[in-house]
């Protein structure tokens, strides 16, 4: 992807560039500008597939410079970039082609997400691309993809030569597939047509957007929708399994399509919160009454112990149990099952790191937050804890049997560091030596065993410093330290820092 940043601050511009670097090296920065003036000139030259702007600008302010170059029939995609003050500004003034608006600062999960649902708009213009629009599909696909604008000539088109009135009612099926879409979408769209072929007096034509995971059918001369609507929940659900959520919403008219489906795609994730498949109407799905979602801390508490133990029989059966944790027969909030999932999977894979197992450590942990957060069915959150259980059973850093003495000792401080545990103590449960066990850990890690605990102490206290609100008294106990004083003293000789000053430093 051919990339042109236009903002006027060198400092964002260079952050922007790192970004792009970091999230794809393959992504291509063709030019910078300084200003709007600039940037339309490079559009010109350069032809960009993407254009990052900042809204305000000296000499052309970026959204000027947007609309300029769709008068010119430039169709770069866009991510506008603004302030919260410029936000509402930015969106409203927008004309057809802008892709993504972003908030400063820009968040990376955000920024990652809004290239990668351009990177695949741009897959779609291309596939397929008609040299000139005319089939129903077509017309279709492209007020869908935000390429059409739907003017009386449109309008006009579509009842001459396909015989439907723009002002009628449409109603939008999407059936969301995830993962699986590039190996089911075939199926899925013959499935979802073939249902539809079933019900009498209705036209409809039915797509493939690769760009969202899923197949949607757009329907019209439907005379009744609510009679439509209950006929799909208790008979089209049946052409299709547990791994695809469907949608439905109806719309007044030809223009309303593209947003309709923009209301709709926001609530696909409610598949999460019902044991079995339902179809996720708009606005109806609006009005879902749900039930406080407790986290499982007993759970999470008995995966640690698992992990330390090197138990994987017994982790994923507790990955299983945190699966089936959510189907109590109560409605949860979608996004605080998501929560709990970042939550759950971030203290296991935390553990792990702690107890040296290798796969943990190579996750990237950006990208399981990224495929938790956009999950709209289970079995997209399945997969996540399967591949957690699969890189739990990686075998730790390190070989021999002596490693395994000090891998078990790791194990336990990583279980028990909160508790003050002492090399006496480990040494008492291996059944070996104190001064054995010292020796030992020190020949195998390069350091005493009591400079591993407290550093171990000490990263725990900083997460807990970066990641939570709790007082300073209260980290301290967390991590095994009864006098919050003398904590302050040793993280200052660790780190350099009074834990405060980290807190507000790196927070």
């Amino acid at each position: 992807m051919r990339v042109l940043i236009v903002e006027d601050e060198i400092r964002i511009s260079e952050g922007i560039e790192k970004l792009l670097h970091k999230i794809d090296s393959e992504y291509e920065i063709v030019g910078v500008a300084a200003d709007g003036l600039e940037g339309l000139n490079m559009c010109r030259q350069l032809r960009p597939d993407l254009i990052i702007t900042d809204v305000q600008m000296p000499k052309m302010d970026g959204l000027k410079m947007l609309e300029a170059v769709y008068d010119e029939g430039i169709m770069s995609k866009a991510i506008v970039i603004s302030a919260y003050s410029e936000f509402e500004y930015a969106r409203g003034a927008m004309k057809l082609g802008v892709t993504e608006y972003l908030l400063k600062p820009v968040n990376l999960s955000e920024f990652t997400n809004a290239l990668e649902h351009i990177k695949l708009r741009i897959m779609e213009d291309n596939r397929r691309k008609p040299d000139k629009v005319g089939t129903l599909d077509q017309i279709m696909r492209e007020i869908i993809g935000g390429r059409l604008q739907v003017d009386e000539d449109t309008k006009s088109y579509m009842f001459n030569n396909h015989n439907v009135p723009a002002e009628q009612q449409f109603v939008l099926i999407v059936a969301y597939m995830g993962d699986q879409y590039g190996s089911d979408a075939a199926t899925g769209k013959s499935s979802l047509s073939h249902s539809l072929s079933l019900y009498e007096g209705i036209g409809y034509c039915t797509l493939d957007i690769e760009y969202l995971r899923s197949v949607i059918s757009i329907v019209y001369n439907c005379r009744d929708t609510s009679d439509f609507e209950r006929w799909v929940q208790y008979q089209l659900l049946n052409s299709f399994t547990d791994n695809a959520a469907i949608g439905f919403t109806v719309v007044d008219s030809l223009t309303q399509i593209k947003s309709g489906l923009d209301r709709l795609l926001p609530y696909m994730d409610w598949n999460l919160s019902f044991e079995d498949s339902v179809l996720i109407s708009y606005p109806k799905i609006t009005q879902v009454q749900t039930s406080m979602c407790v986290y499982p801390q007993e759970l999470e508490a008995k995966m640690k112990s698992a992990i330390c133990a090197s138990d994987h029989d017994r982790e994923r059966e507790l990955l299983g149990r945190f699966l089936d944790y959510f189907r109590d027969g109560k409605v949860y909030d979608p996004h605080e099952i998501k929560e709990s999932y970042v939550r759950f999977i971030w203290a296991v894979i935390e553990t792990a790191k702690g107890i040296g197992n290798r796969g943990a450590a190579g996750i990237s942990q950006q990208k399981l937050l990224e495929r938790i957060m956009n999950a709209r069915i289970r079995r997209e959150l399945a997969d996540v804890c399967d591949m957690i259980a699969d890189t739990l059973e990686q075998k730790e850093e390190g070989t021999g049997s002596d490693n395994l003495t000090v891998r078990r000792a790791k194990s336990m401080i990583s279980e028990f560091y909160h508790t003050g545990i002492t090399l006496d103590e480990i040494a008492s449960r291996l059944d070996i030596t104190p001064e054995y066990l010292g020796t030992l850990f020190h020949k195998e890690t390069g350091v005493t065993f009591s400079t591993y605990i407290k550093n171990f102490r000490i990263q725990k206290a900083k997460e807990l410093l970066i990641g939570t609100s709790l007082k300073l008294y209260e980290i301290a106990d967390r991590v095994g330290y009864s006098d919050p004083k003398y904590f302050s003293k040793v993280f200052r000789d660790t780190t350099g820092q009074l834990p405060a000053d980290y807190r507000k430093a790196f927070k």
